[in-house]
């Protein structure tokens, strides 16, 4: 069973990543780190465009980004952008403070667990808020949250999945010790309660959907919606990338905004880039989209420093300590930066 004292190790291994990435850094090793503690200089193709590495996840709210390389608007802004995808949150996090990657799409709370293990991190742009997007995937069967109690529960320690059932346990006056967690990768959750290996489980689009279509009477039982804003995404940059690389950062910014446009004009045909990197029939995932909302380059200017700062982080914060995912202190004070996104 994953208690209290499991997720502070969790916490632990993420403090210890770092502080290994910031020894390497320190200790004068040849070669430009290029994020999590590096200097992150830039790295220009012969084309003249500027290489970025970007870590991400088989997640539908980065879809933009599939967007943006399908329609050549990286080329646009002077971009040569290598995204690679990782399959748990853990490794993408990995990837990021040691430095193997230069940027990242991760949740905000995952943000706030960086800046909790010292690494000298920025939020740079809000990407998307989940409303049904992330959810308690159940059988038909299961009346209410406090039916959970007992159950056994697949889901991604440490990740939004984690977040949610905490929440979600929390409104129905139960905790995680009322249940059985059964950790794994959220790709695999929803075949496991496919194949009965569990009772029920909590992931993320494009899963749910396929956990749908191929389980026999599962529907969704408690979705982010229930706190809009409790599972969301931002884009991370280290400080010292972000200092040596502003323009990389903005022309990623730019293109983002970019590809959101493209989406809201032909929506068909960006969901239909997005729904083949991600491995999933478009149609499948009609629904899906449906629970991301998408934050234009406006939304952005106006949010990021304004609502999002002000009550979203803060909500994750609480939420994140409530669940034990976060137990040590976290300063919101200089972790957003808004200056690519009004400018």
């Amino acid at each position: 069973m994953i208690t209290k004292r499991n997720r502070i190790a969790l916490s632990a291994g993420l403090t210890l990543v770092a502080a290994t990435a910031l020894t390497a850094c320190s200790s004068g090793s040849g070669g430009s780190t290029g994020a999590g503690t590096g200097t992150g200089t830039e790295s220009g193709s012969t084309d003249g465009t500027t290489t970025v590495r970007m870590a991400t996840l088989p997640w539908i709210g980065y879809g933009p980004w599939y967007v943006a390389e399908e329609q050549g608007i990286f080329e646009e802004n002077g971009l040569d952008v290598e995204q690679t995808n990782f399959n748990t949150d853990a490794d993408l996090n990995a990837a990021f403070v040691s430095g193997n990657v230069d940027v990242a799409n991760v949740a905000t709370h995952t943000a706030l667990l960086m800046q909790q293990a010292g690494v000298p991190v920025k939020i740079v742009m809000i990407e998307d808020i989940s409303t049904t997007a992330d959810a308690i995937v159940v059988p038909s069967g299961v009346g209410s949250v406090e039916d959970l109690a007992g159950k056994r529960i697949a889901y991604e320690q440490g990740t939004t999945s984690d977040l949610l059932l905490n929440y979600a346990l929390d409104s129905a006056g139960l905790s995680i010790d009322d249940v059985t967690p059964v950790p794994m990768a959220a790709s695999d959750a929803g075949a496991a309660l496919i194949g009965g290996q569990v009772d029920l489980a909590v992931t993320y689009e494009p899963y749910i959907s396929t956990a749908l279509e191929q389980g026999d009477d599962l529907e969704l039982l408690f979705t982010a919606g229930e706190l809009p804003g409790l599972v969301s995404d931002v884009l991370v940059v280290s400080d010292a990338y972000l200092e040596s690389n502003p323009d990389t950062i903005e022309a990623l910014v730019e293109s983002w905004g970019a590809a959101i446009e493209y989406y809201d004009s032909d929506t068909e045909a960006a969901r239909a880039i997005i729904a083949e990197a991600v491995g999933e029939d478009p149609e499948a995932l009609t629904t899906a989209f449906e629970g991301v909302e998408y934050y234009t380059r406006e939304e952005n200017a106006t949010e990021l420093g304004g609502a999002f700062s002000e009550e979203t982080i803060p909500l994750v914060l609480e939420a994140a300590e409530s669940a034990g995912i976060i137990t040590g202190d976290v300063s919101l004070e200089g972790l957003v930066d808004t200056s690519f996104v009004e400018g």
